[in-house]
C-alpha cells in the first residue's frame, strides 16, 4: 500500500483500554460495600442470596448461548452484575426458588432474547423485580428490621410475624415521617431491600465509579436533584422541606437506582441533554408514584418507563453530522 493512501475500515476507529469485562468488574467492586453492609445488617443470608443470584444468572446465560450455539459471554461479567443487582432489589427473605425465577426472566427473556448485552431495551434487574412484584407481591414485601439476621436455610414463610417491620417509605407513604433518624437512614439501619438501605455505602460505590470514569455523575445528580426538588416543594407529615428532602433521598431505592440502574449503558441516553431529560423523568415519576401510587416505592417503575423512551431522548442534543447543512426549503445536503 502506498504511504499516502488511507485505509478505510468500519467503526470503531478509537480504541481504549476499557473493556466490557473491566467495566463490569468495576461495577462489581462498587457494589461490594453495599453487599458487606447487607451482610452486617441482615446476616449471612444476604450473602447467600447474592451468590445464588449471580450463579443462576451466569448459568442461564451460559446455557442459553450454548443451546443457541452462540459464543459464550459469561466472561464479560455482565451476568454477575445482573445477579448482584437482582439480589439487591429483593428482600433478604425472598425464597431461593423465586429468586431463581427472577434471574431466569432477567437473563433469558429481557436480555438474551433481544440479542444479549447492549441490545436489551430495559434494565434486566429492574424488569425482574417488576415481574416478581407482579407474580408474587406477598413474597416481595416482607421486610425484617436491621440487625435481625435471617437463617440461610429459612424461606419467606419461615420468618415470624414478630420480626417483620415496616420500611421508612411505608411510613412516608401515609404522610408521616419515618421512625428512624436521619443518621440511621444514612447508615442503613432500617428495613428494606437487601442492597438499598445504606445510602453511605451506595454513595461510596458511586464515587468509585465516577473516579474510575465508568459512569458520569450527570444522571445520578439530576435524578436525585429532581427527587429533592419535588420533596422540598411538597413536604408531608408536618416536616420542613429540608427534613422531607433528606428522608426522601435516604429512604427506599432511590440511591441504588440513580447510581447503579439509571446509568446502565444499554438503557440510558448517550447525549448529555438526553441524559438530563431522562434523569428528570425518572425523578418525577418516582415522586409521583410515591405520592399517589398504591405502592410506596416508584424507582423501579420510573426507570423502566424512561428506559423505553431512551431512543427519543437520544434525539435531544444530538450533534449535527459533519459536513451536513440545510438548503433552502429544508432539504439537507
Amino acid at each position: 500500500m502506498n504511504e499516502n493512501q488511507l485505509a478505510l475500515s468500519s467503526s470503531p476507529h478509537i480504541h481504549g483500554k476499557k473493556t466490557t469485562r473491566s467495566i463490569m468488574g468495576d461495577v462489581c467492586i462498587a457494589l461490594l460495600p453495599a453487599l458487606a453492609g447487607a451482610v452486617y445488617f441482615f446476616g449471612l443470608r444476604a450473602l447467600a442470596v447474592t451468590l445464588l443470584s449471580c450463579a443462576a444468572c451466569v448459568f442461564f446465560e451460559w446455557g442459553y448461548r450454548k443451546l443457541m450455539k452462540l459464543d459464550s459471554t459469561v466472561d464479560d461479567l455482565s451476568a454477575v452484575v445482573t445477579g448482584m443487582l437482582i439480589a439487591f432489589v429483593c428482600p433478604v427473605t425472598i425464597p431461593y426458588w423465586a429468586l431463581i425465577v427472577g434471574d431466569f426472566f432477567a437473563i433469558i427473556v429481557v436480555k438474551q432474547l433481544f440479542g444479549g448485552i447492549g441490545k436489551n431495551f430495559v434494565n434486566p434487574a429492574l424488569a425482574a423485580r417488576a415481574f416478581l412484584m407482579l407474580a408474587w407481591p406477598a413474597l416481595m414485601t416482607v421486610w425484617v428490621p436491621s440487625m435481625s439476621h435471617v437463617s440461610i436455610l429459612s424461606g419467606n414463610s419461615a420468618v415470624p410475624d414478630a420480626v417483620t417491620a415496616a420500611t421508612p417509605l411505608a411510613a412516608m407513604h401515609t404522610g408521616a415521617l419515618p421512625e428512624a433518624s436521619l443518621l440511621e437512614l444514612f447508615l442503613g439501619r432500617t428495613g428494606g431491600c437487601l442492597g438499598e438501605t445504606s445510602a453511605l455505602l451506595l454513595l461510596a460505590g458511586g464515587i468509585y465509579l465516577v473516579v474510575r470514569k465508568v459512569i458520569s455523575p450527570r444522571i445520578p445528580l439530576v435524578f436525585l436533584g429532581t427527587v429533592a426538588l419535588v420533596a422540598f416543594l411538597f413536604p408531608q407529615g408536618g416536616a420542613s422541606g429540608l427534613q422531607w428532602v433528606a428522608c426522601s433521598l435516604l429512604s427506599g431505592g432511590v440511591m441504588l437506582g440513580a447510581i447503579f440502574m439509571a446509568t446502565d449503558y444499554a438503557t440510558s441516553p448517550v447525549t448529555p441533554w438526553g441524559q438530563v431529560c431522562f434523569a428528570v423523568g425518572c425523578g418525577l415519576i418516582t415522586m409521583f408514584i410515591r405520592y399517589f401510587g398504591a405502592y410506596p416505592e416508584g424507582v423501579s417503575y420510573a426507570i423502566l418507563v424512561m428506559n423505553v423512551c431512551t431512543m427519543l431522548f437520544d434525539r435531544i442534543g444530538r450533534p449535527r453530522r459533519f459536513g451536513l447543512r440545510k438548503k433552502k426549503g429544508g432539504v439537507k445536503a
